[in-house]
């Protein structure tokens, strides 16, 4: 009969070897991590870099900076893509002629949406209520924010009473 230390030796053993196992496993994943990483964000800037392009910056413009009270992240690429391609906390381009709203963030895109299901000019507060924002005035300031950022980008424009509205000739939603 064999003796219980010789088991729990045999055991520990086997322990070893899968705990050594599972390691080595944990260092080729996070090898691949840290690869796909730097793949994504050399994509996630190379697009960055496209939009600022076809936008019309020429790096001489103010850069679009998130306002106080903004809910935007760091342009690090942390967050997962969005299906069109736009990341949260894309730079808002310059709107022209031909360019769709699939080219803005998901926030962005939300907004757009909102705005063109209604009959007429939003004020912020209907436009946070829209997007199903709790109306609190933190919130509804970042909603703002996002908002005049769009305006200053072509995509809406702000009538003298403060309320939002679509640019002439931007199409919103899915588009």
């Amino acid at each position: 009969m064999p003796s219980v230390i010789g088991l729990l030796e045999e055991r520990e053993r086997a322990a070893v070897q899968r705990v050594e196992a599972l390691r080595a496993e944990a260092d080729r994943v996070l090898a691949a991590l840290r690869e796909a990483e730097l793949d994504w964000e050399r994509f996630f800037v190379s697009r960055e870099t496209v939009v600022e392009v076809l936008a019309g910056r020429d790096g001489v413009e103010e850069a679009d900076t998130p306002a106080l009270g903004d809910s935007e992240p760091s342009p690090s690429p942390s967050p997962s893509p969005s299906p069109s391609g736009a990341v949260p906390g894309s730079v808002v381009p310059a709107w022209c002629e031909g360019l769709v709203v699939a080219v803005l963030s998901p926030e962005y895109q939300r907004i757009m949406t909102v705005l063109t299901a209604a009959e007429g000019a939003l004020s912020c507060r209907e436009l946070a209520a829209g997007l199903g924002v709790e109306p609190v005035a933190a919130k509804v300031e970042g909603v703002r924010s996002k908002a005049n950022r769009l305006v200053r980008q072509g995509w809406l424009v702000k009538e003298p009473s403060g309320r939002f509205a679509l640019s002439a000739g931007v199409r919103g939603g899915g588009s």
